[in-house]
């Protein structure tokens, strides 16, 4: 009956919204797929079944009540660039996670810094900031790499849900490891699934978002949210063991087992070192990000880094393919519709006459804490970045300097709740902190955030002529 529930709840918002009257300026078929596409949105927080056959249903309802035309609009999603620059790097993580090259690199920052808890949960936030730029999925860093060397660091010092000992080191791990994976995703574009999608978007409103702008915008507050985080989190969360003598020669210990750096090891720090650079000096060399990482990708499999059977096996690409592609196609003739554009004026008439800022500030807000609603980044991104990017354009802000910070809260809004997204899930299965602890620090991590980009990241953004 639950699982009944959850099905026939999005499908009654959809009929009854549907069954409103159409607000003037908005082409019908543009109206009814955003029936359809609240009913989408809605079964993929409830969850009656997994993403994709969520997103299926919701391109059948479309098709048959008319919103688009299966063959000449329908399947226009799996022909975008974005869309194939999301799965490719998905195969390119597969690549990172099966040399154990990320493994290799948290261990040796352990092997550094783990002499005391603070320096530990440190070592874990750099390896984030390493891996961040070439794994495009927050869930692929945190299932992949990050959780399983937190869970076999904290078990191997002591430190367990399951006798008690989670508060030793393993909770304050776990939150650092959290919030550190949500700050990188914000600070690179190809380090959260739902990025390229902004950049997307964002071209629709005169704002050229390319993977150096994004890094160079999110660097300055990115990096001093990385140095603050661990320190609140270390005072308000504080472990119970502070100094940790065993870790350092429990991480060599395991650097020892895994021997040289291999030679798959060099090899992806080849390609990698490859793909930066022409993601860095992309407008210089004309090769767009997703034809990047398409020669990441054939360089691995000519290396044989991964096997064809590996890119088959990637289940969780090929899902993505298959949901974040009707998304993407719904969001395309929303707008196309005139849907968004009446949204705009809508929501700009609560911000007009305020000066841009101020308008700016409270848009800004309004996006992330809405989060609390949603289960899924690229949800909330597909659904409401694009109405919110043209309303703080239309009161004033300039555009690459919206959409940026509009992308950069698209990452770290799932900071306050434990399903904000699929990373938050992963590390709060663990067991290590309670629910209500969750929350609240999840709720003072995202003020801190707040500030320190809004405060740090303006003078930067000032600096750099944003604004």
């Amino acid at each position: 009956m639950n699982r009944l529930i959850k099905f026939l709840l999005p499908v009654a918002v959809g009929i009854v919204l549907s069954l409103l009257p159409i607000p003037q300026g908005i082409n019908p078929k543009g109206w009814y797929l955003f029936c359809v596409f609240v009913s989408t949105i809605l079964g993929i927080i409830f969850k009656p079944l997994p993403m994709g056959p969520v997103a299926m249903m919701g391109l059948l309802a479309a098709t048959l009540t008319g919103s688009i035309n299966l063959a000449k609009e329908g399947l226009t999603g799996y022909g975008s660039s974005i869309v194939w620059l999301i799965v490719y790097v998905f195969f390119i993580a597969r690549g990172f996670i099966k040399t154990k090259l990320g493994t290799r690199i948290a261990y040796f920052f352990v092997s550094i810094l783990g002499k005391n808890t603070l320096g530990l949960g440190y070592g874990l936030v750099f390896t984030e900031l390493l891996i961040a730029p070439v794994i495009p999925s927050n869930a692929a860093r945190a299932g992949g790499v990050m959780y399983p060397i937190l869970k076999s660091i904290a078990e191997s010092l002591g430190s367990s849900p399951e006798d008690g000992t989670e508060r030793k080191i393993g909770s304050f791990l776990t939150q650092v490891s959290f919030h550190g994976n949500l700050i990188t995703s914000a600070m690179f574009l190809t380090a959260m699934a739902a990025n390229p999608i902004i950049q997307a978007l964002a071209v629709k409103h005169g704002a050229i978002i390319t993977w150096t702008n994004w890094a160079i915008t999110a660097s300055v507050p990115g990096l001093i949210s990385l140095i603050i985080m661990p320190l609140v989190l270390y005072f308000v969360y504080p472990p119970q063991a502070k100094v940790l003598p065993e870790a350092v020669a429990m991480a060599k210990g395991k650097l020892k087992e895994m021997g040289p750096m291999s030679r798959n090891e060099w090899t992806m720090i080849s390609i990698f070192g490859v793909m930066l650079i022409l993601w860095i000096f992309e407008e210089q060399f004309g090769i767009s990000s997703t034809t990047t990482a398409l020669l990441g990708l054939c360089l691995m499999l000519i290396t044989e880094i991964l096997t064809w059977n590996d890119i088959l096996n990637e289940h969780e690409a090929w899902h993505t393919l298959v949901w974040i592609s009707i998304l993407v196609m719904m969001s395309k003739y929303l707008d196309e519709f005139g849907f968004i554009g009446w949204f705009s004026n809508s929501m700009g008439g609560l911000v007009a006459g305020m000066e841009w800022h101020s308008a700016f500030i409270f848009l800004a807000l309004i996006y992330f804490y809405s989060h609390y609603f949603f289960a899924s980044n690229t949800a909330h991104v597909s659904s409401m970045y694009a109405a919110f990017l043209a309303v703080a354009v239309t009161a004033g802000a300039p555009p690459l300097l919206a959409a940026l910070v509009l992308g950069f809260c698209s990452s770290m809004f799932s900071s306050m709740t434990h399903y904000g997204s699929t990373a938050g899930v992963m590390f709060f299965g663990a067991g290590y902190v309670p629910i209500a602890t969750w929350w609240g620090l999840g709720l003072l991590i995202s003020i801190v955030n707040i500030l320190i980009w809004l405060v740090c990241g303006g003078v930067w953004w000032k600096v750099l002529g944003l604004w």
